[in-house]
């Protein structure tokens, strides 16, 4: 269990993100499609642990002063490093062997997210807005993989509408971290010297604020309207609104620990907003004129 508990499987949801394109594509349903890209989610799951290890090591010292990462296997001193290593191993071996499963973008793109996160672990996350910025760049990373993978092509728009939405989330929880600065006195990270607690608030209503503007612009634009069939998408705005408006109460009025993962799991509110937004684009997209649609591209 404690070995299980390297590999941080509640953080594995943030590869669901691959699915993304088949969703808005209306292509969910395409049993073939849908097994590539759910091979593509695994790799994807093991290369993200083996960085969580590897991220693991890299903070061993600074963890031992979180309050809560400070229990973990490596932090703590429960897991052998022998066996971590070797568990390290045959996941990075697990992950890249979809070079013979899937096509060569795919695995391109998880080259680069991979080294892109090492060189995170390694000393980048020490820089402030930097170290937002690139697990920012990990969700839209996702979205191309699997794009690549079912063959749907993503475009900028959408990308940097998932861009907004994982660097709202990053930012959410530096403000977490900042807080716990303040009130333990220790510095986790040392990034966190280049943010305050003014400096994240602002940034936070600033992002939240292009996000759900950029989100409307989407789902009223041209070329979306024509591509789905329907000039109806601006309605799914709403749960994207109410989620966005919980996270910020949760975080500003409930002062709770601003950790999308953790706040995405115990949080009921926001997981009724994701349901809705979800059955919502599901019939606006899926059931239009009482049949499945079959698009190659979204906007």
């Amino acid at each position: 269990m404690i070995y299980f508990k390297l590999l941080r499987p509640k953080d594995w949801a943030k590869n669901l993100f691959l699915f993304l394109p088949l969703f808005f594509a209306g292509e969910i349903f395409d049993w073939g499609v849908l097994l590539n890209v759910g091979v593509g989610f695994i790799a994807f799951c093991c290369i993200a642990s083996s960085i969580y290890i590897i991220n693991d090591f890299a903070d061993k010292e600074d963890d031992k002063k979180h309050p809560e990462k400070r229990n973990r296997p490596i932090a703590s001193g429960a897991a052998s490093t022998r066996v971590v290593i070797i568990i390290l191993l045959v996941l990075m071996c697990a992950g890249f062997s979809s070079f013979y499963l899937l096509n060569q973008k795919f695995f391109i793109i998880l080259t680069i997210y991979f080294l892109l996160n090492v060189g995170y672990s390694l000393g980048l996350k020490n820089i402030a807005i930097l170290d937002i910025f690139i697990i920012a760049v990990g969700f839209p990373l996702r979205v191309r993989a699997g794009g690549s993978v079912a063959d749907i092509g993503v475009t900028v728009w959408f990308n940097i509408m998932i861009f907004l939405l994982a660097l709202f989330m990053a930012a959410g929880k530096r403000r977490d971290d900042v807080l716990i600065k303040i009130s333990s006195g220790d510095d986790m990270r040392k990034s966190i010297k280049g943010y305050t607690l003014e400096f994240l608030n602002i940034l936070l209503a600033l992002i939240s604020s292009i996000m759900i503007v950029s989100y409307f612009m989407y789902t009223l634009s041209e070329r979306v309207i024509m591509q789905h069939g329907t000039n109806r998408l601006y309605l799914t705005g709403l749960f994207v609104m109410a989620g966005v408006m919980r996270y910020l109460q949760i975080i500003y009025v409930n002062a709770d620990a601003g950790s999308p993962t953790k706040i995405l799991y115990k949080d009921r509110f926001i997981q009724i907003c994701i349901l809705l937004w979800m059955i919502s684009f599901y019939f606006l997209i899926y059931l239009k004129n009482n049949s499945f649609l079959h698009i190659g591209n979204f906007q």
